[in-house]
């Protein structure tokens, strides 16, 4: 009985996703010191050539691990236009709250003292948050021609964030959900007419 193998560039594909999702969990766990290439391509279960060949630079496999599920949960929220604002909200904090967040901070603050990833991660940064803006506006059905409409979306963003952060360090799910709740309602009654 003859195996049918995946084509050459099936397996690539295949073998860069699993690189780039094995890069986000481990800056997630480990943070920027402790992943390496040789670290995410045992994970991934590659050899550190076959890294190589997809992330020439280390730079070049958290940036695009980062910038990966950042897309992958932009789609997710895409999917949630048609439902009620109560479920938008807490799912636009779980961007904030989740391992993605997570990787994406231990990035920001890699970034923040190393010159070489400084300017993509800024760059990755300005991308990510215009987007998700833009997809909160959508979802939200905010109309930002209103006047403080804008700031109010945003605003609820960097709340987000900050729940986010306060996640970090302790499980903080019982005051995140009172205030998600909270800002549901402000929301509801600042956007709808």
């Amino acid at each position: 009985m003859a195996t049918v193998t995946a084509p050459k560039q099936d397996r690539s594909r295949a073998t860069r996703q699993r690189l780039l999702e094995a890069a986000v969990s481990c800056l997630a766990e480990r943070g920027w010191a402790g992943s390496t290439v040789s670290v995410v391509a045992e994970r991934a279960g590659v050899s550190r050539g076959a890294a190589q060949h997809h992330f020439p630079t280390r730079e070049d496999l958290f940036t695009a691990a980062v910038e990966y599920v950042a897309e992958e949960r932009s789609t997710a929220l895409r999917a949630l236009p048609g439902q009620h604002m109560a479920a938008v909200v807490p799912a636009i904090v779980e961007l904030y709250t989740g391992p993605l967040f997570r990787a994406a901070l231990h990035l920001w603050v890699a970034a923040s003292h190393e010159e070489q990833l400084h300017a993509r991660v800024t760059e990755l940064e300005a991308r990510v948050g215009r987007e998700t803006h833009r997809i909160a506006v959508e979802l939200l059905h905010a109309d930002e021609s209103r006047p403080g409409v804008r700031e109010l979306v945003q605003g609820f963003l960097d709340m987000a964030r900050g729940l986010g952060l306060a996640n970090l360090l302790t499980d903080d799910t019982a005051r995140r959900d009172r205030v998600v709740t909270q800002w549901t309602t402000l929301l509801q009654s600042a956007l709808t007419d």
